[in-house]
């Protein structure tokens, strides 16, 4: 072969895609599809309270239990991926996600929202939850791992961006019925995709990991998920880190899933605007939540996380302190700033949360992060289910529109007292 020949053969082969690229694609096609389900509950309350005459706590109690077992499924959910792998986990969860919002469709009393949408769909939700955008990112990626991160994160807003606003339309003119169906769909859609597509490990198409130096070779399957799950949990409860992290992630899941995607629309609904408009600006928020999560990863690569962490809550706060006088029956330029500012800071806390944990626990950080987003959706759920209390004590939802933006200055001043710790310092994984 003449050296021409040879340099253009090699070249086709540094041009080649790596498959990680791939890989990451279908996770975010899948996140997008699950999406769907983040979509709805917003838009579940007033129709609920106006054909079952249910209180806005009962229905906030059934959003709390999702929220909950959204997060509290996740660290287990991670140890599953590592025994059974992550494509049978996923394409399980959303089986169980479309099973839940299906049986929504039938359902006549409050403690079947709570089975269906709460339980079934919690658990569902729970498996498809960030820390599977985790697990891919660690086994798939050295590099990029940041940006990939945010991309990843940014999915479940571009699928708000997609459903928010068909949802909204489907819910104004055939009933909640058929948007639940449209759920089910949706999730039902993207199980094909995962099972033909998604890889486990880049051993399993003979590939590197993108960015790593040597073949990395696939682990055999870890027995005892759940028994690991909790070890890395009780290692992780002795180190100072852990509780600083899950604290400030706590707060966010309060500020951004518990409250703004729960309550605005319905608040918002109190001051006259429509629930489509309303709607539509979460669906805003959705778009600029993508280019906001894509910048913090590209962020996270470059600047100290926790100092982006201070910022982004810090930020967040101001923003809240101002919403309760923006609200109001049109939407107006103060408000579209609002939800521009909001957007962009809503989950921008995941690239550099998730790199702390990477930082303190090495291998174990993807279970780490799974039990720091149970935090995440615990803080969702309190606030989702007091957000309703306080709109049926108080008649509005100015109070927890204050409160959450005092959380969100002392998440500011957590974030900046965490302890950095070298990489090789990192904690040994703890074993099944």
């Amino acid at each position: 072969m003449s050296d021409r020949a040879h340099g253009r053969v090699s070249g086709r082969r540094r041009a080649r895609i790596h498959r990680a690229w791939f890989v990451a694609a279908v996770t975010f096609v899948t996140i997008i599809g699950a999406a769907a389900f983040r979509s709805l509950p917003g838009l579940l309350i007033d129709p609920l309270h106006a054909e079952f005459g249910w209180s806005r706590g009962t229905i906030g109690a059934a959003v709390s239990v999702n929220l909950a077992l959204y997060g509290l499924t996740a660290p287990f959910a991670a140890a599953l991926m590592d025994r059974f792998g992550i494509r049978r986990v996923v394409a399980a969860a959303l089986t169980v996600i479309a099973a839940g919002s299906l049986l929504t469709v039938w359902m006549t009393a409050a403690w079947q929202l709570l089975l269906y949408w709460g339980l079934l769909v919690g658990l569902g939700s729970g498996s498809m939850a960030l820390a599977f955008a985790a697990t891919v990112t660690n086994r798939w990626f050295t590099e990029r791992r940041g940006l990939v991160t945010g991309i990843l994160t940014a999915a479940s807003a571009s699928g708000q961006l997609v459903f928010l606003p068909v949802l909204s339309w489907t819910v104004l003119r055939y009933g909640w019925r058929p948007a639940a169906v449209t759920v089910a769909l949706a999730a039902l859609t993207v199980v094909p995709f995962v099972w033909l597509l998604l890889r486990d490990h880049p051993a399993d198409v003979g590939q590197k990991p993108y960015g790593a130096r040597e073949f990395t070779p696939k682990p055999p399957p870890v027995r005892g998920a759940a028994r690991r799950t909790l070890r890395v949990l009780s290692s992780a409860v002795r180190t100072g880190p852990f509780w600083l992290l899950a604290g400030t992630f706590a707060i966010c899941g309060a500020s951004t899933n518990g409250l703004v995607q729960t309550h605005f629309v319905p608040a918002a609904h109190d001051h006259g605007m429509p629930v489509t408009a309303a709607a539509s600006l979460l669906a805003v928020i959705g778009v600029f939540d993508v280019v906001g999560t894509v910048a913090s990863g590209w962020f996270t690569d470059r600047f100290e996380p926790r100092r982006l962490l201070a910022v982004y809550y810090a930020l967040r706060g101001m923003s809240l302190l101002f919403l309760p006088v923006l609200l109001a029956p049109s939407v107006h330029p103060p408000m579209v700033f609002f939800i521009v500012f909001y957007g962009l800071d809503w989950v921008a806390t995941v690239p550099p949360t998730l790199a702390l944990c990477r930082e303190q626990y090495g291998e174990d950080s993807a279970i780490v992060f799974g039990w720091v987003l149970a935090s995440h959706q615990l803080g969702a759920a309190l606030v989702a289910f007091l957000g309703g209390v306080a709109r049926d004590a108080f008649g509005s939802y100015d109070v927890v529109w204050y409160g959450s933006g005092a959380l969100c200055a002392a998440a500011a001043l957590m974030a900046l007292v965490i302890r950095r710790r070298p990489a090789t310092a990192a904690l040994t994984p703890a074993t099944g």
